[in-house]
């Protein structure tokens, strides 16, 4: 058993993890970065990375599938889910070679094993060649999470999937059911369908992806079930009868329950963190339903403990977690914090058609007392995403009344998850609705539906 000391110590190399061990390299500290499994952690290899490469595919082979309308003849493209499978490790593996590039590059020491805090300032690693001990007046947890486990709903990776299962699917599924329409389980049910499954999708709330505007939720819905997908909401899953070949559904819903066969579950109803055998109770730290208490500079309350990313309170997301990581980074190098608001953060997700958004739905702005003006812009009367062929969407944007404050904006089509950074930069500069109107957007663009849809919120639309 050897002993090292390190200005910082790093639990977990997730998108969190690996940023704040970089960044505390950066500004000269000695930094030491643990991970249990694979550089990159979830993200990297098993969510956010791997799932885009695949829903790559099922797009190339969309567009392919539509290749008369735009004057070019593929004869009867099809989907090859192994060789689909094939790229998206490859992809996940570059990246995660690349965390392990940027270590090198900063001189972040990286450990391979468990980490468990040990006393004040002290960890205890266990690798393969036994145990090393750390210490540092400055630990960051950032053991991320995993996919939640209902009792009787619980994966099994033949027939039941949870992510994993689906990133690396033992046959192809014909006839899916897919449990939970957050990000995960819609992202999923995207693929899928896109690539020829028979989908339907169990969503336990009222409505189809519950924490986005419900209007861009109903557009949605719409939209999938163009594709071909059933959304079955306020509905439940009573029960699984599993067989080697199959698995017996038993959907419970206002009207009763139904009995319906599947060659193919996904469960995907939440996250829990991963805060077993951490040391966490021993330290002091205080942890409500498997996440770690934190203040808004993710300090645990514990002298010198921080806590970042999934492990901590919500929104679960990397780029939530990679902000937290800088943060904390810097204040342990001595800088001002600049603490996440999760109100400015965007969530983006990836299904077809991609749904992206950024602070208060309509309804939340109304119920917190907002006065509001809400203007709305449809991909139909935008040039640029009809000359691609994606003309069915919608942008939806919601300012305060009384201050011209952007409160939330919303969106679902093509693309515009790449564009709601536009808006979170302009709620982060305070912009109000006059200064977005008097942007200039480029021609031909579809960055043009933002300045149309806060122009129709002061009655100034143009196009529409």
């Amino acid at each position: 058993m050897s002993d090292q000391n390190y200005d910082m110590i790093v639990i977990g190399a997730g998108p969190g993890g690996y940023v704040a061990a970089i960044r505390g390299a950066q500004l000269g500290l000695n930094v030491a970065c643990i991970e249990r499994e694979h550089l990159g952690g979830i993200c990297l290899n098993w969510g956010c990375i791997p799932t885009k490469a695949m829903l790559r595919s099922a797009e190339v082979l969309h567009l392919a599938q539509r290749g008369k309308d735009f004057g070019v003849n593929i004869d009867a493209p099809t989907p090859d889910l192994e060789a689909i499978v094939k790229r998206s490790r490859a992809v996940a593996k570059q990246l995660s070679n690349g965390v392990g590039y940027l270590f090198r590059k900063n001189k972040v020491t990286s450990i391979m094993g468990q980490a468990r805090l040990a006393g004040k300032g002290k960890v205890v690693v266990t690798t393969d060649d036994g145990e090393q001990v750390l210490h540092s007046a400055s630990i960051i947890v950032a053991t991320g999470a995993r996919a939640r486990q209902l009792p009787g709903l619980e994966s099994d990776g033949k027939r039941v999937w949870a992510y994993k299962h689906a990133l690396q699917p033992p046959h192809e599924p014909k006839k899916l059911l897919v449990i939970g329409s957050g990000a995960i389980g819609i992202e999923f049910a995207s693929f899928y369908n896109g690539i020829g499954a028979d989908v339907t999708v169990v969503e336990v709330m009222e409505r189809l992806l519950p924490v986005e505007d419900a209007e861009i939720a109903a557009f949605a819905k719409k939209a999938f079930e163009r594709r071909g997908m059933t959304i079955l909401e306020g509905a439940k899953v009573a029960r699984l009868d599993r067989h080697d070949d199959k698995v017996v559904v038993h959907i419970e819903t206002p009207d009763g329950i139904t009995a319906e066969e599947f060659d193919t579950v996904i469960s995907a109803v939440g996250i829990v963190g991963n805060v077993e055998g951490l040391g966490l109770s021993g330290a002091g730290v205080k942890v409500d339903r498997s996440h770690i208490m934190t203040d808004p500079y993710c300090r645990t309350g514990v002298e010198g403990l921080y806590a970042i990313g999934d492990v901590v309170a919500g929104p679960w997301l990397a780029h939530k977690a990679s902000h937290e990581g800088v943060m904390v980074a810097e204040m342990i190098a001595g800088r001002e914090g600049h603490p996440v608001k999760p109100e400015t953060i965007a969530s983006c997700t990836y299904c077809n058609p991609q749904i992206a958004s950024v602070g208060l739905t309509e309804a939340q702005a109304k119920a917190a007392g907002y006065e509001v003006r809400v203007g709305r812009f449809p991909f139909q009367a935008n040039g640029k995403a009809i000359a691609l062929g994606d003309s069915q969407g919608l942008i939806k944007t919601v300012f305060d009344a009384q201050t011209d404050a952007l409160l939330g904006a919303h969106m679902v089509g093509a693309e515009v998850t790449e564009l709601i950074q536009g808006y979170v930069i302009g709620q982060k500069l305070e912009t109000t609705g006059q200064d977005l109107m008097e942007t200039v957007f480029p021609h031909p663009t579809l960055s043009e539906m933002m300045h149309e849809s806060v122009l129709d919120a002061y009655d100034r639309v143009i196009h529409y």
